[in-house]
């Protein structure tokens, strides 16, 4: 779980005879993460692809600009049937003839109407003048310009320069200037002036007739492309089915025949390499074999072990026919040697082995089922290298149990994985499935705590009913929120500590057995040292020495958790102070954090700059009681104002459910308990029209809560697996395991 699976490197060696064979088994195993060639090796060299893959590459562009063009989409599919090769080619070319004739009129009839369109736009200030076009234009002893401008700002303008006599017509900003000047001395003039000049549209008489035979114009054209819309629509429902298996076909032909690109070939004999999952190995070369049988040969050279920067760390000797002195593994496809013969397959300097490419495997990550919908939240920071540990794990672990912690309401877990579940269950996408999945696994925690606090949509009625139904009081934990349960809010921010201790040590740690493949030495100083120092520091916070801790972790009566909420009997640790410095105590444990940091100079001193991230990292977690209570107060606040609240002398209090807050003051006890105020009287009890308020209130206010729910505890949650828990141990970089095949969806060959 913690490491990805183990992958082989597989190398695939025959006759160019046989290659064509050899394609099509791998291609329908589906199987091998094929390794490209790099050109390294003298006498090889990259394969060409197989004849008619240019044709059939032509084709799949075909396809794909006649699904562009119809806009045909998955729905569209219909049932998987068998597509030939003479049906692509008869068929594929009437598609394409009728499809393309529509769109060159739906082109057509488009441009035109874009045409419409601008003459319209043009026209409108002209309409909006009211004079007839053809007075715009056409005199010997007058020029005329018409534009949008601020009319006396123009006729000042005009006043003041050499035109003539002038006259100026204007309606909303459209101004129309008769002037006795030349055309040129008119624009001159008007520079000076708010002015931006129109054209004068062809045409005569009315504008407002003109318009209306360019809006009747529009609708023709409108009504013309929507036909063509239809026919295109129509042709999208008849062919869709075909063109979307065709491509399918044709993508798999492609696929294959593009293969050899990826080969070490030579004028005989062609080398594939590549990775497959090692336990699958058996798998590959029996069903291999069974099809194309002694035309290859199938040899497994290297089972991969590899440290966290990706590079070979070990190399699992493979015994192969015959060592080849460095040469290609594969190279030769000559008959096998005597089995006495058989020799380890050589090894280059670095404990690799030498063969055609990027020798980094690919990386399939190995979780659980019910873990795998958070390797999508992984991924959004990146995909682990094959070397470093998978965080996936720890984060189902903890982020679900951090955002239950922090909701702990039955109420909104069930809605949290009603919704999770209507996610996971009514969408494609893989990764909406497995936020639906997140969301279930949250829903559920959330619900978990919500039980041990004994609330249901912020309401006490758990904790009230169904705790003593079974024996008990009431709820086994508070979340703090009350006067009267207060001391569970300081419990849980130290709890909130003292996860945050346990998170960042468990990163360490990982961290620390990763440099363990570069030696004890470099895992002591570039790791063990963050963990001298988180321990170090936060032991000596929690003895106490020298006023370390303050009074809510830790008191010489009581200790931490030593009375309630938790009576766990922790009295805290031990000071243990060795000397004093100018009259400081230095603690044992305060040794032990400048250790670490002895330690991590050693590693890397420009890291030392950063040795209070032991501090302020596990200061990040307090987030955790911090949200609680918020989330806590704004559901409170919702159920306040809905049904009200009274106080009894306790410090307890309580919503007015059953009877008005002001019948328990009435009353005076409550439940052995002397009511001393109404806190708010509750809309529920003043009135119709406060009831229907109250309603409102309450339902969108529950609502708010449930996404500020997921925006807060759930970034909150995330951001402390990301930037704290990640960054000590997670770099991710890995490659995604890309097998050489094709999953089927509008296709068979059944």
């Amino acid at each position: 779980m913690l490491r990805p699976e183990k992958m082989c490197r597989v190398s695939v060696t025959g006759s160019k005879r046989a290659m064509e064979q050899t394609i099509e088994a791998v291609h329908d195993l589906d199987m091998l993460h094929v390794t490209e060639y790099d050109g390294s090796w003298d006498g090889f060299e990259p394969g060409n692809s197989l004849d008619g893959t240019n044709e059939v590459s032509d084709k799949l562009v075909t396809v794909r600009s006649l699904q562009s063009i119809l806009g045909v989409s998955e729905e569209d599919a219909g049932p998987t049937r068998v597509v030939t090769d003479d049906a692509i080619e008869d068929q594929l070319e009437t598609v394409r003839t009728e499809v393309n004739e529509l769109d060159d009129r739906r082109d057509e009839v488009r441009d035109e109407l874009r045409a419409v369109e601008d003459r319209i736009n043009t026209m409108a200030p002209f309409v909006t003048l009211g004079i007839d076009l053809d007075l715009l234009r056409g005199y010997d002893s007058l020029s005329v310009v018409v534009g949008e401008g601020d009319s006396d700002e123009i006729e000042a303008v005009l006043a003041d320069s050499d035109v003539g006599t002038f006259e100026l017509f204007t309606e909303d900003g459209i101004v129309a200037v008769f002037a006795q000047a030349d055309e040129d001395a008119l624009q001159d003039a008007l520079v000076g002036a708010t002015f931006s000049r129109l054209e004068i549209p062809d045409g005569d008489g009315d504008p407002t007739a003109y318009l209306e035979e360019l809006e009747h114009e529009k609708q023709q054209l409108e009504s013309k492309l929507s036909t063509v819309e239809d026919e295109l629509n129509e042709l999208r429902l008849d062919h869709a089915g075909f063109l979307l298996a065709a491509e399918e076909k044709l993508a798999i032909e492609a696929q294959k025949g593009e293969a050899p690109l990826t080969f070490a070939t030579t004028e005989n004999a062609f080398i594939a390499e590549g990775w497959i999952p090692n336990e699958r190995y058996e798998e590959f070369e029996r069903a291999l074999s069974s099809t194309v049988g002694d035309a290859v040969d199938i040899d497994r050279i290297e089972i991969a072990e590899y440290d966290s920067e990706g590079h070979a760390e070990s190399h699992e000797e493979v015994e192969r026919e015959g060592g080849n002195g460095g040469e290609p593994v594969g190279s030769s496809v000559d008959a096998p040697e005597p089995e006495s013969e058989r020799q380890p397959q050589e090894t280059v300097a670095d404990g690799g082995v030498i063969t055609m490419g990027d020798d980094a495997p690919p990386v399939i990550q190995d979780n659980p089922k019910g873990v795998k919908p958070f390797e999508d939240l992984v991924e959004v920071v990146n995909r682990p290298k094959y070397g470093e540990f998978d965080p996936t794990v720890a984060f189902f672990l903890t982020f679900p149990a951090f955002f239950g912690f922090m909701i702990g309401d039955v109420g909104y877990g069930l809605l949290y994985l009603a919704l999770g579940y209507g996610l996971y269950s009514a969408v494609d996408s893989d990764v909406l499935k497995s936020l639906g999945g997140v969301g279930m696994w949250a829903g559920g925690f959330t619900m978990l705590f919500g039980l041990l606090y004994g609330e249901i949509f912020g309401l006490h009625t758990i904790s009230n009913v169904v705790w003593p139904a079974l024996g008990f009081e009431g709820a086994p934990f508070h979340k703090g929120l009350q006067p009267a349960y207060g001391e569970y809010a300081i419990g849980w921010l130290t709890l909130s500590l003292l996860a945050g201790m346990l998170h960042l040590a468990v990163g360490w740690t990982f961290d620390f057995i990763e440099n363990l493949n570069h030696g004890l030495w470099d895992a002591v100083t570039e790791s063990g040292s963050w963990l001298l120092m988180l321990f170090g520091l936060w032991a000596w916070v929690f003895s106490g020495a020298a006023g370390s801790a303050p009074d809510f972790l830790y008191t010489a009566e009581e200790g931490i958790f030593a009375g309630n909420p938790f009576p766990l009997g922790f009295a805290g640790l031990p000071a243990i102070d060795l000397f004093s410095v100018g009259g400081f105590p230095i603690s044992a444990w305060l040794l032990v954090f400048f250790a670490g940091l002895v330690l991590l100079a050693l590693a890397d001193p420009i890291e030392v700059v950063e040795f209070l991230n032991v501090f302020v990292n596990v200061l990040s977690y307090t987030r955790l009681a911090a949200v609680l209570l918020a989330k806590a107060g704004m559901a409170f606040v919702v159920n306040l104002l809905f049904f009200g609240v009274f106080v009894t002398d306790d410090g307890a209090w309580h919503f007015g459910i059953s009877h008005a807050p002001s019948y328990y003051l009435e009353e005076g006890v409550y439940h052995g308990h002397e009511v001393t105020e109404v806190m708010f009287g509750g809309l529920m009890h003043s009135g119709i029209a406060g009831l229907v308020g109250g309603l409102l209130v309450l339902v969108l206010g529950h609502l708010l809560v449930l996404v500020l729910g997921i925006t807060s505890a759930g970034l909150q949650g995330v951001r402390l697996e990301y930037v704290e828990f990640f960054g000590k141990f997670f770099e991710g970089g890995g490659k995604r395991y890309n097998p050489f095949g094709y999953e089927r969806t509008y296709t068979t060959d059944d």
